[in-house]
């Protein structure tokens, strides 16, 4: 058996000669993500990633699959979404077998009820009644732990009228200066009940409070010039010997620095203990015992979540030790004013936290919107809509109010083009208010987004930028906004580390980008074409699907297109050292960056000087058209031509002339930088095979039945129909993986 992969998936560029998970889908791997990362993947529209390469990882999370959904209660829309692909997966057909597997403490089956899902058909796992009386069992189940109401709580300073707490939530009327004391009174009561050579927890419901309690109980520490010093050198390492450690915990942190707070969390205790401020962060994931657990008022399921956390291997239990404090807040997010009030009721008069003596849930699921199958297969088109707008998905992944974009910092002095996309180490995720609030601080040139089609980084006007879900921005690290100790804070000016070290080998994958056309030597193009055909037959006796001979058809004709002219001066301009009387598919990298400027490619092939400017060309339109001419009327002939045009995920399910296209000069059809009456030269495949010469045309771009048939869009919905989006997307992602393979292969050969 071979070794299974170990993936986080985070967003952010890879260095292009990386093999990702993704390019090996025979092999098992475990993916790691939260509910923003694999949800948005698997509805085609990958959060922190290229456009480019959603389908791939669409495919991939849909086949041969087995989601496991941890903590269900706390995904919001997201555990809905996850009973609706479900169930289209089991309607719709996939080229091999998911499965999902819903877990939590608190889940209730009826929560997956949907109009596509019925949760009667999955199969319910938990403890028997045997299993409870078992000695290893009834230590955790019923574990000591008391539980009461805490004397300190935050209410706003005014008497807020009944009416209005019940209809708007008197968190209108708590003021900054209420959260500041209560955030001093709260942390008396930390340091009162913390007790040495143990662990104390305390789980806030915001980021913000949980900072501000941290910044509290460092201002309430014993302190002396040496311990000041150290303090400021490691501010969650305590100074003396007499103090307990603090540490900060929630979901704002860049990677590495979060995991450094994680890896201090899970160490040897120090003598004094530790006290450990979180969010709602550590209600999953996380395995952590603590003697004292301090949690806000929260929704039912997240406390009984949170008392998990307290006694959790019953070490306590012989000196009853343990201890629960809820504290009332009036503000209720992130939360609803409902389930806290409803939290409330069953919290009265209840003296212990031990699972045991926890009642059942009773709750309904709250009501979130539903993806129907119709709204599911239009985003299985990746093109953006003529305003370069998406369809939105964040109401299908997370609560509006919980909704994420992902920054990253950059010491930026000089030209701002020069900064490659993001690596994963450097993302931060911050909710969408957070978020507004650093940019409303920034000047205009301290935060920029990535232009996929100009293919730039550009200044937005931060005052009326529109935030959305899964966006990437770049920040000016002189700007601040964020610090090692606290993860995200807007208010922080001071200059932000960058993370690193920076890598310039990443995959931009613009529309305009062919960085997989340079491998750094010359490479014949009947050889490439053979290569990626060897690798689907490879990928398709590892992967059996019915569609594997028109995979194997695809993968060979692929890079067809790129004998076209404006291809082939552009390579010749990238590598002048090529045999303009040869057909390449790839170049060396000397000039790699040459053929991402806009320029007239001139160069001399077979004796001719060849003069073409083709912005926006796509050389797998072209194969796909010249696949067309000569074989369609073959049988999968349609299936085939798709997946030629989609192997780089940039002409797939519509065709039509994209903005800053060159026109031809006599009116006649483009698209992506073909025009109708282009003509191909013929071709020798490396097994004598020759493809004769051969004239494009695109009445298919036209809707309706025209001269060609059906049109492009006719056919690629018609395919979508038949195969259903899941084993089109396999397919897809079939012939993708052999090029990158092939490509990577040549590559290594030159190395």
């Amino acid at each position: 058996m071979g070794k299974v992969s170990v993936n986080i998936l985070m967003g952010g560029a890879e260095p292009s000669r990386k093999a990702a998970w993704a390019d090996y889908p025979e092999e098992d791997a475990i993916l790691i993500g939260t509910q923003d990362m694999l949800l948005s993947r698997a509805l085609m529209r990958g959060y922190g990633m290229s456009r480019y390469q959603w389908p791939v990882h669409f495919a991939w999370l849909h086949n041969d699959s087995m989601w496991v959904f941890d903590e269900v209660q706390l995904m919001g829309p997201g555990m809905v979404t996850s009973a609706q692909l479900e169930a289209f997966r089991r309607q719709a057909g996939l080229a091999a077998s998911s499965r999902s597997l819903w877990v939590s403490a608190t889940l209730k089956r009826d929560w997956l009820r949907t109009v596509d899902f019925n949760p009667e058909t999955a199969i319910a796992l938990g403890l028997g009644d045997r299993e409870k009386t078992l000695p290893v069992v009834r230590k955790r189940y019923e574990a000591v732990k008391s539980l009461k109401r805490c004397d300190v709580s935050l209410v706003p300073s005014k008497p807020v009228k009944p009416e209005e707490a019940a209809t708007t939530g008197s968190a209108d009327k708590i003021t900054n200066d209420d959260i500041a004391t209560y955030l001093r009174a709260l942390a008396g009561v930390v340091l009162e009940e913390h007790q040495p050579a143990t662990t104390t927890l305390v789980i806030l419901n915001t980021v913000e409070r949980a900072q501000g309690l941290h910044r509290a109980l460092e201002e309430a520490r014993p302190t002396s010039p040496s311990a000041r010093d150290q303090k400021r050198a490691t501010p969650a390492t305590a100074p003396g010997s007499d103090s307990p450690e603090r540490l900060l915990i929630h979901s704002r942190f860049r990677a590495e620095d979060r995991r450094a707070h994680e890896a201090r969390m899970q160490s040897d205790l120090p003598p004094a203990g530790r006290i450990i401020v979180a969010t709602q962060a550590i209600e999953a994931g996380v395995d952590i015992s603590a003697c004292a657990l301090i949690t806000e008022l929260a929704p039912w399921t997240s406390l009984v979540q949170r008392f998990g956390r307290c006694n959790r291997y019953g070490e306590f239990n012989v000196t009853g030790d343990a201890k629960v404090l809820w504290v009332d807040v009036a503000d209720p997010k992130p939360y609803l004013l409902e389930e806290m009030n409803s939290a409330k009721i069953v919290l009265a008069g209840r003296v212990s936290a031990a699972p045991a003596a926890l009642p059942p849930v009773t709750a309904t699921a709250p009501l979130y919107p539903v993806l129907r199958r119709k709204d599911f297969t239009d985003l299985f088109s990746t093109d953006s809509d003529l305003s370069g707008f998406d369809v939105d998905i964040a109401p299908y992944v997370r609560d509006a109010d919980d909704s994420d974009v992902q920054l990253f910092w950059r010491a930026i002095d000089g030209d701002v083009q020069v900064e490659p996309p993001a690596l994963d180490v450097e993302l931060c995720r911050a909710g969408l208010g957070s978020a507004k609030k650093l940019i409303d601080r920034l000047d205009l040139g301290d935060v920029f987004v990535w232009n996929t089609l100009a293919r730039k980084w550009e200044r937005p006007r931060p005052k009326d930028m529109r935030l959305r879900p899964g966006m990437l921005l770049m920040v000016r690290a002189a700007a601040g906004g964020y610090s090692s100790a606290l993860g995200l804070d807007p208010k922080e000016k001071r200059v932000v580390p960058v993370a690193g070290p920076i890598q310039t080998d990443i995959d931009i994958e613009a529309y305009d980008d062919d960085h997989r056309s340079f491998v750094g030597r010359a490479v014949e193009l009947s050889e490439h074409l053979s290569d990626v055909e060897q690798e689907a037959r490879r990928l398709c006796v590892l992967l059996p699907s019915a569609q594997c001979d028109a995979v194997i058809r695809a993968a060979r004709w692929h890079d067809l297109g790129k004998v076209h002219v404006a291809f082939r001066g552009m390579l010749a301009h990238a590598d002048p050292s090529l045999d303009p009387t040869k057909f390449w598919a790839k170049a060396g990298d000397a000039n790699r960056d040459r053929p991402r400027r806009r320029v007239r490619y001139v160069s001399k092939m077979a004796g001719e000087t060849i003069l073409e400017e083709r912005p926006r060309f796509r050389h797998e339109l072209a194969s796909a058209l010249a696949w067309l001419a000569l074989h369609g009327d073959d049988d999968d002939a349609d299936l085939i031509a798709y997946l030629i045009a989609a192997h780089h995920g940039k002409v797939r399910m519509s065709l039509r002339a994209l903005a800053e296209e060159r026109e031809p000069p006599d009116g006649k059809l483009f698209a992506r930088g073909v025009w109708a009456g282009d003509r191909l030269p013929s071709v020798r495949f490396a097994d004598g095979e020759v493809v004769p010469e051969v004239e494009l045309r695109l009445d298919l771009m036209q809707l309706g039945n025209g001269p060609q048939g059906p049109s492009w869009t006719a056919r690629t919905l018609r395919l979508l129909n038949d195969l259903g989006p899941f084993q089109l997307s396999w397919c897809e992602s079939l012939v993708r993986v052999a090029d990158w393979r092939a490509s990577r292969a040549e590559r290594e050969v030159s190395e």
